[in-house]
């Protein structure tokens, strides 16, 4: 070797550059979610679970469960359907099926309205009987919970399916209406699990995935009619995504006709069947004409949910009153019923899905979202964020990944979103029906009312507050005449009937939902005149009820 050679200095040798180094959430908390998913999404489930139970017996009747309550026991008890027909049976029937066993019987009474108030307060725990007719709905809950679970690990994996769950847990319009005996509840789970099983049955068209998306099919419709409009408006959007990812020939669209079509007849042959198993197989005239049909109770449903829709509803929004909604309705009821930290996530996620071009899934729950929502913006019938429930099962979905990318990118901001979702909801315990976000001031009854703010749930806190107040009378607006029994239960005191247009002293309980639809029965005829106590201010709230006190006395009395 030459010296040369040998003084050389020795070449540099390009070190290649190290991989960065996982973040935190990458190696801790993403294994822990991955492995941990279904439990942690059972965890959610079953605090959830807690949270609700823990409302049944601090809320009143709300204006619907005495009706459904009654049309289910005469379901279960008379194996009939007559009361009335407008919406199908499946949660009436599980909001009775507790108090039947219990010995709960019906009594004859002609009036729907008046047979379920009467067998509640006469029972001798009119509070039991309240909790066993909404824990009916709880395993609705926990089924529309295990639909966002599997939905989002089959798009998603696991750690979003977790943290959906968790996401769908927090929301207080959905702990609310799985605290009720009504039929919303319902209606999302169903429909969650129909809109699913389509999903599955697409990619695999087997018979099993067929039955199965018949008898989920079959559950929607008889959750609620509504289930008729949003299912098929969802799955022609899903089409529409898929159509636009794949951008398939007319050769491809024509085999897959060709295979899917037998799968397609045994799910629509096995939800027929179904719906008529769920009406005892009848078979009769429907009441609009003389056409002998299988199950004549269900089209006679249809026909008459569509006409309450041709007629409206009373309904306000934003101050102004009507019959026939407003097509902004429900976008301006999710942007204040739903909390901030879901609607950021929410954008988010949306932005993710669409973006997502060469993963169809990614874009199922935007389009399950979109096929609720666009129906029900042509609906005439505002009164609840509720009758778009299930539209929170696609939300979470698509928030979880939207939580997902945040927490990738700083884990103690994903966090903090959690933490604003969850204490959010949890200061509206137990009353989540009337939550609002924080883009709503102190008087949410300018914004909505009804089912989203006063829904006749108050009766026992107002019962409670006017017993420490000593009152021995109230003046009280009541719907459908249930004054003599909320004398009863919860225990009101006497109540006199609130006159529109002439004061009265003492204690007066107003429902902003009687008051801003109907003015107690002044209906908006005269343009210069408001309800008396519109001009005075609050005593204080209780509950969704706004509590006025006028002095004995204070009254300028006529000669």
């Amino acid at each position: 070797m030459s010296k040369n050679k040998a003084r050389a200095l020795p070449r540099t040798v390009p070190v290649p550059a190290s991989a960065p180094a996982p973040g935190f959430w990458d190696s801790r908390i993403l294994p822990f979610f991955e492995k941990w998913a279904l439990a942690i999404a059972l965890c959610c489930m079953a605090i959830a679970c807690l949270r609700i139970a823990a409302t049944w017996s601090q809320l009143g009747l709300t204006f619907d469960e005495p009706q459904h309550f009654a049309c289910g026991l005469e379901y279960l008890a008379k194996h009939v359907y007559r009361y009335e027909p407008q919406h199908p049976p499946l949660a009436r029937a599980m909001t009775a099926v507790l108090p039947y066993l219990d010995g709960a019987r019906p009594t004859g009474n002609p009036d729907r309205e008046n047979e379920g108030v009467g067998l509640l307060v006469r029972s001798a725990n009119p509070d039991r009987f309240l909790t066993l007719m909404r824990a009916g709905i709880l395993p609705f809950f926990l089924l529309a919970c295990l639909v966002v679970f599997f939905w989002t690990r089959h798009i998603f994996g696991g750690p979003a399916a977790s943290l959906a769950t968790l996401l769908f847990t927090l929301l207080p319009p959905v702990l609310a209406h799985a605290g009720l005996a009504t039929t919303d509840m319902a209606l999302a789970a169903c429909l969650g699990a129909a809109f699913f099983a389509l999903v599955l049955w697409a990619e695999a068209p087997t018979w099993k995935r067929s039955v199965f998306l018949g008898l989920a099919g079959a559950s929607a419709a008889l959750s609620k009619f509504t289930a008729l409009g949003y299912f098929p408006a969802g799955a022609l959007l899903a089409l529409l995504a898929w159509a636009l990812v794949v951008r398939p020939g007319r050769a491809q669209l024509a085999q897959l006709v060709r295979v899917r079509a037998p799968a397609l007849l045994l799910a629509a042959a096995t939800g027929a069947l179904t719906i008529w198993a769920a009406y005892y197989f009848s078979f009769g005239s429907i009441t609009a004409g003389g056409a002998s049909l299988p199950a004549p109770e269900f089209f006679d449903g249809i026909r008459t949910a569509l006409r309450h829709n041709q007629e409206g509803h009373p309904s306000y929004l934003l101050g102004r009153n009507g019959t026939n909604g407003w097509w902004y309705y429900f976008p301006v009821a999710l942007a204040v019923k739903t909390p901030i930290a879901l609607l950021l996530l929410l954008a988010l996620g949306v932005w993710l899905c669409v973006n997502r071009r060469a993963r169809p899934g990614a874009w199922l729950p935007v389009a399950f979202a979109l096929g609720i929502l666009l129906p029900a913006m042509s609906s005439h019938v505002n009164i609840g964020v509720r009758h778009i429930l299930p539209i929170y099962l696609g939300f979470s979905v698509i928030a979880a990944a939207g939580l997902i990318r945040v927490a990738q990118a700083t884990p103690a901001g994903a966090l903090a979103l959690v933490l604003w979702l969850a204490i959010s909801g949890a200061l509206s315990h137990p009353d989540y029906l009337a939550y609002f976000n924080e883009f709503v001031g102190s008087e949410p009854e300018k914004v909505l009312v009804d089912s989203d703010l006063d829904w006749g749930q108050s009766t026992k806190p107002l019962a409670r507050r006017l017993k420490e107040l000593g009152a021995t009378e109230v003046n009280f607006g009541v719907k459908n005449g249930r004054s003599a029994y909320l004398e009863v239960w919860p225990g009101l005191p006497k109540i006199k009937p609130i006159h529109p247009a002439i004061p009265a002293e003492g204690w007066t309980a107003v429902s902003p939902t009687i008051d801003k639809t109907t003015q107690y029965g002044l209906f908006f005829r005269y343009p210069n005149m408001q309800p008396w106590f519109d001009n005075l201010r609050p005593t204080e709230r209780v509950g969704s009820y706004l509590l006025y006190y006028v002095p004995p006395g204070s009254l300028r009395k006529t000669p």
